[in-house]
Order: structure tokens, then C-alpha cells, then sequence
């Protein structure tokens, strides 16, 4: 039997009154909740289309996203797009956001190192989401990665213990967790990045037959 998981948190007072993804999108630009808009270029909100049945959500926007405000277009975006096509789901049918919308990283040299968010950047993000997810109604929820299972699911959500597990939500009827495509970027040789990479388009295949039933 899936396991039942609450929805939790408000909307804060500066959404906007008539929830769409457009009015959304232009009152996140601003969004001060929280001091990584400091060093991030922009907010990088959500992409894809009301009634999307899918909903993706990864951590926050990397490099690449910041500079381009669009969710999933770097290194980590092109593997997801592959193993999606893969599984059978086409990007264009899915919506894809993050749990936070500004990119926290740290100098390393010329480059910008990704840092994880920490809990009270995840809940200042939070109303963002839940407007998105309630504009949107997805069927499928698929959680990319610790941060955004646990900000989902649960603290008690483990990717590694949890990934294909169905859970249900409040947001969609059906709800799953997986890797962030970006862990498989890291892994440490070619041997482990292709077998992360197979599990994570297993799991993106649960995700697709889920949809499937959704639609029956």
C-alpha cells in the first residue's frame, strides 16, 4: 500500500490573489524571502504547461540555469531529457521546477560550486511550489533528489530506501522520489555512472506506468 504523506506549510502573504502560472513566474522574480537572491542572477522559476500530468522537481537551479533562468537546461538537464526519452515521457508533457528557485553556490576559482540549500531556504521557497503544484494538478509527482523529496514527502523521505516506492499526496495522486540526475554526473567512473544512469530510468519507467494507470 503507498504510504500517506500530509501536505504541509501556508502560502505566504506575497502570492499572488489569482493563482496562475504566469502571475506566479512574475511575483517570484522578486522574491526577497530568503538571502540567496543576493548572489543568484535571477529567479529561475518553473517551465512547461498548466495540466501538465507530470511534475518533475529537482533541488535548485545550477549554474547554467541561473544564467539562462530555465530549470534543467545544463549538464545534469541534458542527462535528465535523455533518460526521459528513454522511459518513455517527453519533456514537452511534463512541468519541471525546483524546490528552491535561486542558485546557492560558493566560489571555487572562476567557478561557481552548487552548495545544498538548507532547511529554512527550502520553506522560504516553499509557497512558490505549492502554487505551482496547484496550478498545475499533476498526476504524477516525481521528486528528483533528497531536497526535494524531503521538502514532498517528508524529513523521513530517503531517496536510497524510498526510489519507485509509491507514495500518495495531497498535490497528486501519486507520488515518487529518485536521484537527481546530477548525483550520476558525480559518480566516480564510467562502471557507476552507467549503472546510475539504468536505475534512474527504471525509475522514470515506474513513473511513466504510473501516468499510464492515471490515464486509464
Amino acid at each position: 500500500m503507498p504510504t500517506t504523506v500530509q501536505k504541509t506549510g501556508t502560502a505566504a502573504e506575497h502570492l499572488p490573489a489569482r493563482l496562475s502560472l504566469t502571475s506566479l513566474r512574475e511575483a517570484a522574480r522578486d522574491c526577497r524571502a530568503c538571502p540567496l537572491w543576493r548572489d543568484a542572477t535571477q529567479t529561475v522559476f518553473g517551465e512547461g504547461r498548466k495540466g501538465a500530468r507530470l511534475v518533475l522537481v529537482g533541488e535548485q537551479p545550477g549554474d547554467r540555469e541561473d544564467l539562462d533562468g530555465r530549470p534543467f537546461v545544463g549538464p545534469a538537464g541534458r542527462l535528465l531529457d535523455e533518460a526521459l526519452e528513454e522511459a518513455g515521457i517527453e519533456r514537452r508533457d511534463a512541468y519541471l521546477t525546483n524546490a528552491v528557485k535561486h542558485f546557492k553556490w560558493t566560489p571555487r576559482g572562476t567557478r561557481r560550486i552548487h552548495q545544498r540549500p538548507n532547511a529554512s531556504e527550502v520553506a522560504a521557497c516553499r509557497p512558490w511550489l505549492e502554487g505551482e503544484l496547484q496550478v498545475v494538478k499533476p498526476s504524477v509527482l516525481v521528486c528528483l533528489g533528497a531536497v526535494a523529496a524531503q521538502a514532498l514527502l517528508g524529513r523521513s523521505a530517503r531517496v536510497t530506501r524510498d526510489r519507485g516506492r509509491p507514495f500518495e499526496t495531497e498535490v497528486a495522486a501519486v507520488a515518487f522520489a529518485t536521484v537527481h540526475p546530477s548525483s550520476i554526473l558525480r559518480a566516480p567512473d564510467a562502471t557507476s555512472r552507467k549503472r546510475e544512469r539504468a536505475q534512474f530510468v527504471d525509475d522514470l519507467r515506474v513513473a511513466a506506468a504510473a501516468l499510464a494507470n492515471a490515464g486509464a
